[in-house]
């Protein structure tokens, strides 16, 4: 399976909190809930239902997985999200043991690189991490991450939990899917590349790049 990566994000690199002001106040965090005013662009559900589409099974961390457990399966009306999420293999990074029923949802037994590594090799479509920036972020570290997909809101709220923090591993990136809404949500699928640096020099009266 390839393993995809989802975030909802704001500009200035935020992932905490996108759904509601109290979702997660973690390290004092108080702006959340800034995505929902952008949930009625049209780019967001086009998006969000595309991801789910590909869904074969799903990989959380213990905070995302009690989060949506409280919600999702209240949800039956036939949502193309709750349909997935109440539906398909569920599996959640903890070093606890799960509390609460969920359908399909089974904790991660041993290394989160090994597992991952395990899950990856079986048969199916994609693995999506769903938000659980923290455990997105080590994927990122060990390089197992195939696709990343970044919802990103026209706002800025200052601290929070970030993505890419000022210790994530230096990577380039290939733009395989790129929209935008009238309202300024932008959309960025991504692969993962090597990381490149160059300079400039002038030659012969012009500037040229200069590989590093």
């Amino acid at each position: 399976m390839r393993l995809t990566v989802h975030e909802f994000m704001t500009l200035d690199g935020v992932v905490q909190g996108p759904g509601a002001p109290d979702e997660d106040t973690s390290d004092g965090f108080t702006a959340g809930g800034w995505v929902i005013p952008f949930a009625d662009d049209p780019l967001f559900g086009e998006v969000v239902g595309g991801w789910f589409e590909r869904t074969s099974e799903l990989l959380f961390g213990r905070t995302t997985w009690e989060l949506m457990r409280a919600y999702w399966p209240q949800v039956t009306d036939g949502d193309p999200a709750a349909v997935a999420l109440n539906s398909l293999p569920k599996h959640v990074v903890t070093s606890s043991e799960l509390t609460g029923e969920w359908s399909g949802s089974r904790r991660v037994e041993g290394g989160v690189v090994e597992a991952v590594t395990a899950l990856k090799e079986r048969e199916g479509g994609e693995l999506q991490v769903h938000g659980s920036a923290r455990l997105a972020a080590s994927l990122h570290a060990a390089g197992l991450v195939d696709e990343y997909r970044l919802l990103i809101a026209p706002v800025t709220v200052g601290h929070g939990r970030r993505l890419f923090g000022t210790d994530a591993v230096p990577r380039g990136y290939d733009v395989v899917e790129h929209r935008s809404s009238e309202r300024g949500l932008t959309y960025l699928a991504l692969t993962p590349r090597a990381y490149e640096v160059a300079s400039t020099a002038v030659v012969d009266g012009s500037e040229v790049v200069v590989p590093a």
